[in-house]
């Protein structure tokens, strides 16, 4: 399990013992929580957010107790860990996949690859002229995109098949870093039925979590390129029509935002809304996280704010408790929203 193993080492790195192991396990599962999606951005990890959500929490602790006694981690109290220079090394040489982008594509890459997987399926058996087989996703939503894309081509079955299959092989072709067959050996055709995620693996002689990993990879690797370069894949592109992208603002923030907006204050919110006043101070971080036009200067002064960020810098950390030790007048809920609008950020 080198990158997994090496993708938890990358995370631990990150946060630099300012969180337990379990900050890890909530980035890497994709837990839509407002510390976790804080703890990506402050840490620089969104590109890992979501990326092993099959990972059980005993597997995963099962893996920080193998690299604790490989002597890679070095325990520094309770459930949390640093790298030793074995550890570091070990990162060095293994580095982590280069095309994960959890926090922009872990929402798209799900109806991706159903939309991909069915595609070629309809495809592959209307060239070979079979109109008797059983779709391999059963998403209805999936099922319909694919009648209007073959409708909208306006090509026949065998130049879609043709054109398919040109789009894939550049796709693959340009990326170098990737193994192709991690999705290829998924797709179902004619007379013939891709492996499931625990086959594929085992073909592959790979851990599962190895296996959905490299194969996120590979996917995140694909969108991007026909992100980029859709021009050149007019079938291709017809994949990502209508996916949203992950950085969007959660649906109770929405509802949050819409009323902020109205002019309500942070008590009148949570007071039309039924819910705690910590809620809605979470929702205005996950705002100064996500929204550039949102000013925080109605919650911190900028005085304070500067203030903040300047005992953030000089002590090397994004922990509450010890930069409001230096900062006393400054609230848990100011000093979030600091690091939150400016923890990556140039202050101005």
């Amino acid at each position: 399990m080198e990158w997994v193993e090496s993708v938890i080492l990358y995370c631990l790195k990150k946060i630099n013992n300012e969180r337990t192991i379990y900050s890890v396990y909530h980035i890497l599962k994709g837990k839509k929580s407002s510390q976790t999606i804080q703890d990506i951005h402050l840490y620089s990890l969104k590109r890992l957010f979501g990326v092993l959500e099959p990972l059980t929490r005993d597997s995963f602790e099962a893996i920080i107790h193998c690299m604790r006694d490989n002597g890679w981690i070095i325990e520094q109290g309770e459930q949390k860990y640093l790298l030793s220079s074995s550890g570091e090394q070990r990162l060095k040489n293994i580095g982590i996949p280069i095309f994960l982008n959890g926090w922009r594509y872990h929402q798209m890459a799900t109806i991706f690859w159903e939309r991909l997987s069915l595609l070629v399926q309809v495809v592959s058996n209307l060239i070979n002229q079979e109109p008797s087989y059983i779709p391999i996703q059963k998403n209805k939503k999936v099922l319909i995109w694919v009648k209007a894309v073959l409708k909208e081509s306006h090509l026949s079955r065998n130049e879609i098949g043709e054109k398919l299959y040109e789009e894939l092989n550049e796709c693959f072709e340009d990326g170098q870093e990737i193994d192709p067959s991690m999705i290829v050996f998924r797709l179902t055709g004619f007379r013939q039925i891709g492996l499931t995620a625990q086959q594929a693996s085992k073909k592959m002689n790979v851990n599962v979590y190895e296996y959905h990993l490299t194969f996120t990879n590979t996917l995140h690797y694909l969108i991007e390129k026909i992100e980029t370069r859709g021009v050149n894949f007019p079938i291709l592109t017809h994949l990502l029509k209508g996916l949203e992208h992950g950085d969007e603002l959660t649906i109770t923030a929405r509802k949050t935002w819409k009323l902020l907006l109205q002019g309500y204050s942070i008590e009148m919110i949570a007071k039309n809304r039924n819910l705690k006043t910590s809620t809605i101070e979470d929702h205005l971080v996950e705002f100064a996280l996500q929204i550039d036009r949102f000013s925080i200067d109605a919650f911190v002064d900028r005085e304070l704010q500067l203030e903040i960020l300047q005992i953030a810098n000089q002590a090397a950390t994004k922990q509450l408790k010890l930069i409001r030790e230096k900062v006393s007048r400054a609230s848990y809920f100011q000093i979030r929203l600091v690091l939150a609008k400016y923890g990556d950020r140039q202050w101005n």
